[in-house]
């Protein structure tokens, strides 16, 4: 399965082909403090193999940032959208940001929830109203 994505203002592209979790790990949401503040909330990632995994456009804009020793997260240098984390210890295996594909694919689910207990209290939100499109009164 080929996948696409890419960051928030489009000068990043990529393509994955590969299993998305599966064998390679659980597909997870993170709540550490480090996740919260890259995302701004917590993170929704996948493990993917690294080798499957290519930059199609804009690669020079891609910065990486060592967020702890051995630990790299990858984002738009211009937009600043999450990519990708990696780390040193591992280097077949990427953990790709579901929110950087453009289409996720059918039946993948969130497997694990992670460091649930830095969680601030705001992030349990599974009571909230869901609407379609923006809440009602918000134009």
């Amino acid at each position: 399965m080929t996948l696409r994505g890419g960051c928030l203002c489009g000068a990043v592209r990529f393509i994955y082909d590969g299993p998305l979790g599966e064998e390679l790990g659980a597909v997870t949401v993170c709540f550490c403090s480090q996740c919260r503040k890259a995302q701004g909330f917590g993170a929704a990632v996948a493990p993917a193999l690294a080798a499957g995994f290519s930059i199609t456009s804009s690669a020079e804009t891609v910065t990486e940032y060592e967020s702890s020793p051995g630990k790299v997260r990858a984002f738009c240098g211009r937009c600043g959208a999450p990519l990708y984390s990696r780390r040193d210890a591992s280097p077949a295996v990427l953990r790709l940001r579901l929110g950087a594909l453009d289409d996720v694919p059918a039946g993948l689910r969130i497997e694990a929830q992670i460091f649930t207990e830095e969680a601030p209290e705001w992030t349990s939100f599974a009571e909230s109203p869901r609407y379609g499109g923006l809440e009602p009164g918000r134009s």
